[in-house]
Parts: structure tokens; sequence; C-alpha cells
């Protein structure tokens, strides 16, 4: 099946960044059936005029690699693939000015810029997940010496308070630890990627741009969530044994939380609207060629074991889809959005199917 944009559908990249050529492997490839492949091509009155190449801002993982290396092929799917570090900025960029045809993103800001009218849609791939009880940190010496302790006090949040680590790890004291997150001043070390999100009153813009790890080492806030880097003794993680803790959670709730997925502009989704399914297959087979490698159990990374670890509890690390049949992904989608509402980070609840292009409902 071939894709073709709609006459007179304005396609265009925007972004400014450093760009990776694109280049056809020979190869090591995993081709796409032809029934599977994408003609992005225009047609115009006196023939075919090539699309130029969509650019795609997306972070270099495992799961990535089979695509920037050019070992997945698609017929005439041309990605221009634009090299943003850390990937975050790729996020801000692109709900702000929309710089990207695709772009990885995480989840909450996906459902904060929704929330706000922005013109993108995602589709069902996930690209990075994990368990957040680690997320949690204290200072040994704030008197804080479990989860409800927290009420009442300053709790810092690395970045934005609708940073999805941040959400996640709320969610968890909410749910699991019974925390009353509107007892708690958050406190954000940064403004948010959606320019027009508003706070709820309990978030405290005015440790915005100190680092998280001196104002967690001064005492001037008791504890923190979110990626939180300190080598300090007085620093420690407030849920004990938090790997098994999120793998007990699990196993408990069913849900595996979703970090990044991926969007697509609106204006691209109407041009070609197979586009959606064709990306989805894409990044299936890459999935299946990186989970070869993982069986290698060959030149493993850091993240490739972690990835090992994961697969150990949760059976795919990296699930697609949100069709009945992938129901752990429709609970995880569900869970997320629970918890935006729940900590203000959007007014009301989204259907799990007005989050992603309607193609890709049935596809897993």
């Amino acid at each position: 099946m071939s894709i073709s944009f709609s006459k007179g559908a304005a396609i265009s990249s925007t972004a400014h960044s450093q760009r990776k050529p694109t280049f056809a492997a020979t190869r090591g490839m995993h081709c796409l059936p032809r029934n599977e492949a994408v003609s992005i091509l225009a047609p115009v009155p006196d023939g075919t005029t090539r699309v130029p190449p969509l650019a795609i801002a997306i972070g270099n993982y495992g799961l990535t690699k089979p695509l920037k290396d050019g070992n997945v092929c698609g017929s005439d799917l041309k990605l221009e693939y634009i090299q943003v570090e850390p990937i975050v900025a790729a996020m801000r960029r692109m709900v702000r000015g929309l710089e990207f045809d695709i772009c990885e993103m995480a989840f909450t800001t996906y459902l904060c810029a929704k929330a706000c009218g922005k013109p993108i849609t995602a589709i069902p791939v996930f690209l990075t997940r994990n368990f957040h009880h680690w997320a949690i940190f204290y200072n040994v010496n704030s008197g804080i010496t479990k989860p409800k302790d927290l009420e009442g006090r300053t709790v810092g949040v690395n970045r934005g308070y609708t940073v999805t680590t941040g959400l996640w790890a709320r969610g968890i004291l909410q749910t699991e630890y019974g925390v009353d997150l509107n007892k708690v001043t958050w406190a954000p070390t940064d403004d948010e990627h959606v320019a027009e999100y508003k706070a709820p009153a309990n978030v405290d813009h005015s440790y915005r741009g100190k680092p998280i790890a001196e104002l967690l080492l001064s005492g001037k806030i008791a504890a923190a969530v979110g990626d939180v880097r300190v080598n300090s003794p007085d620093i420690q993680p407030l849920i004990p044994d938090a790997r098994n803790a999120g793998f007990a959670y699990f196993r408990k709730t069913g849900v595996y939380p979703i970090n990044h997925g991926l969007v697509v502009k609106d204006s691209l989704l109407e041009a070609a609207p197979r586009l959606a399914c064709e990306l989805f297959r894409a990044f299936q087979a890459a999935k299946k060629i990186y989970l070869a490698q993982l069986d290698t159990g060959k030149n493993l990374s850091p993240a490739d074991e972690a990835a090992i670890s994961l697969k150990r509890v949760v059976g795919d690390p990296f699930p697609f889809g949100i069709s009945d049949r992938k129901g752990a992904n429709r609970k995880a989608v569900e869970t997320i959005v629970q918890f935006a509402v729940d900590q203000q980070v959007i007014p009301k609840k989204f259907g799990t199917e007005e989050l992603f292009a309607q193609d890709t409902l049935n596809l897993d």
C-alpha cells in the first residue's frame, strides 16, 4: 500500500539543528513488505514530485538505532534525522514552534500540549519506559522518614512541574503511599515546555533556575522528585529498594509506565492519512531488530541490560499499540491521564482514542 499526500498540502521541514544525512543500507536491512511501504509522493498536474524528507527528532537508543542506521527500509519513506541533545530540548521546540514533522515527546508534555490545542497527535509507539519509585529523594536531616512526611513540606521538582517522571512519582506517592499531593508545595527548577500552561496554586516557581542538588543539600527543600543526581550520604531515595518496589507495583496494578512517545504534526497526518500506520510499522521493524540483538547477549550497554531486566518482569520491554489486545498499554495510558488530571496538568480526561492517530488504534 502506498501513501500519497493530498494535492496542495503544504508539507515542510522547518528544523534548523544539525541534520543527519539519510542513506540506504544494503546489508542487514529489515525491509517492510510492499503493502506496508510508504510512498511519499504528491501528485501534480505534470507528473509526480517527491516531497522533501520529513524532519524527525528522536533520541539515540537501541530501539531507534536500526532506523537511524538505515537498517529499516520502506519504499520512498524519507526521514531526515535531526540531532538534538538533549532530546528534551526537541520536545520543547516541538510544542512551542512545531519545528519538526515528527518528534519524540514526553507523554505528560504531550497531554499538556494537547489540552492547550497544539496541532500534534501521537502514534502508539513508546520509546522509553521505566518505573519511577527510584525518582523520589529526601535529605536525611529533614526529619522525613516516610512518604506521608512530605505533606506540609516543600518538595523540589527537577525541571518543570509537568515533567513526566515527576508526574509518575507524585502519582505513586498519592496512590501507593497515601500522600495528599495538595498538602505539598511543589518547587520546579525550570519553566514548562508548554508555555501556555498555568500551574496550580501549590506550585512555587521561586526556585526556578536553581540547581536541585544544591537545594537539597542546603536543606532549602526537604525532598525532590525527578532525575536528581547527588553524590552525598545526606541525600537518599525515599522508597527503599525502589527497583523491586517498582516491579511489585507492576505485579499489583498491571501498569508499566510510559515515559516518551512519538508525535506527528496534524497537518502531515491530514495530508497523508496512512503515514501514521507506516511510521508505526517502521518503528515496529526497528524494535524487532533491537530485541533480536538483546537476545544475543553480546556487546550490551547498561541501557540494554536494563531492558533485559525489565523483560524478565513485564515481558515485552517495549510494547507498542493500544488495541484491545494491548490492554497493558491502555491501562498505562489511562493511568497517566488520570494522574495528569489529579495533579492539574490537564483540566479533564482524554479518552485513549482521542490521543492517537485513528488509523493506528487497532495496530499492535
